[in-house]
């Protein structure tokens, strides 16, 4: 029955316009484009190839700045592109994790997917990474501890907690303002602790908070020519000041785990250095989206990989400290050397993002895991149908 049938008499009422969706549909519709999945996850809807261009690139800088950190105590210019890429490169990832987060809306079917494709991945890769601080490290009194991220698995519990914020973040009012003055009280709470690398999920999270709150023509903008081309002399900038304030300052601002006072600074330096890192990052994070690729290019297939090489590049990172390769091979502080590292991070983590790599560690990034659900009542419904 539509509205346009009416009864012939006068003895009823017409029919209401509006007919209310079934229970089970879930409306509105996500945007086009949209998926609940983890950064590495396989989509249901076609995938934007701009998005797995920025993903793909956005972890091969992460992989390039974990390579360059041994490097900075020898070199000012390895210093400063360190700093610049540590502003960005995080905050773009988790800002489009943010964007892909918008149709999470505690649904069956997308908790399950929360469940498989970070939470059981963070418990595997923190077990497999105490074990391999354990061998490598020669630490075998390295406890487990699922309160205690180890290395890259901050960022799988941040996303966890940040997820299933996430219909809070729809109603409150100020969903923005707030979530930053959530990350400057925490920069000045040195009491938090470091139970679920809490400063980091806190710190970071006005960037997934900006990212729910995102839409396509958003991007459009930062894609514009002007904005290309005005990235250029602001990237040139934030390196020369990078390079300024090499040796006057500490990275450690760039991680956001710390409070300011475990840093050693007076409180009141972790509102200002908060709200001018925030700014600088979303500038920065502008000016990268600029110059990432909207068509498909020859990488863009990685971008569903990105988690794996993301974790995975962690044990060859770690592993060449913890086997004093920077120390050992002295010609890696050389301009050359410097050179030679940086496209050895590059090449590994790309070849981790690769289709082989997914399929041979699927099994423990994105299970299945039927056995531990039970079967949808709706879904069993249709299936007979």
């Amino acid at each position: 029955m539509t509205n346009s049938l009416r009864p012939s008499g006068h003895q009823r009422n017409p029919l209401p316009p509006v007919r209310e969706p079934a229970p089970a549909v879930p409306t509105p519709r996500p945007p086009q484009g949209a998926t609940d999945a983890p950064p590495g996850g396989k989509p249901a809807k076609q995938r934007d190839a701009f998005f797995d261009n920025a993903k793909y690139l956005a972890i091969v800088f992460v992989a390039m700045g974990h390579a360059w950190e041994p490097l900075t105590d020898h070199s000012r210019a390895a210093e400063a592109l360190y700093m610049t890429v540590y502003t960005f490169h995080m905050p773009a990832f988790i800002l489009i994790s943010g964007y892909f987060s918008r149709s999470f809306d505690m649904r069956a079917d997308r908790l399950k997917r929360l469940v498989t494709g970070v939470l059981v991945p963070f418990v595997i890769f923190e077990v497999v990474y105490t074990l391999f601080k354990r061998y490598a490290d020669d630490d075998p009194t390295q406890p487990f501890s699922l309160l205690d991220p180890w290395y890259l698995t901050w960022f799988l519990a941040a996303l966890f907690v940040w997820r299933m914020t996430t219909p809070l973040w729809k109603l409150v009012r100020w969903p923005i303002p707030l979530s930053i003055a959530v990350a400057v009280l925490a920069s000045i709470s040195p009491d938090i602790g470091d139970d679920l690398d809490l400063q980091r999920v806190l710190q970071f999270l006005p960037f997934f908070v900006i990212g729910l709150f995102l839409k396509p023509e958003h991007f459009q903008l930062a894609r514009r020519r002007e904005v290309k081309l005005l990235s250029v002399p602001i990237f040139g900038a934030a390196l020369l000041l990078a390079y300024w304030a090499g040796p006057r300052m500490t990275s450690a601002w760039f991680y956001h785990r710390d409070s300011a006072q475990e840093l050693g600074a007076p409180w009141w330096s972790g509102v200002v250095m908060t709200l001018a890192l925030l700014g600088c990052s979303l500038v920065l994070v502008a000016c990268f989206f600029a110059w990432v690729p909207k068509r498909k290019m020859w990488f863009t297939v990685l971008g569903a990989g990105t988690l794996y090489g993301y974790l995975l590049h962690g044990f060859l990172a770690k592993g060449s400290r913890f086997w004093g390769w920077f120390d050992e091979y002295e010609w890696l502080h050389k301009p050359l050397g410097e050179i030679f590292v940086t496209v050895v991070a590059a090449t590994v983590v790309t070849l981790l993002c690769t289709p082989p790599v997914q399929r041979a560690f699927r099994f423990a990034m994105e299970p299945k895991m039927e056995w531990a659900f039970k079967r949808d009542a709706a879904a069993v419904a249709r299936a007979r149908k």
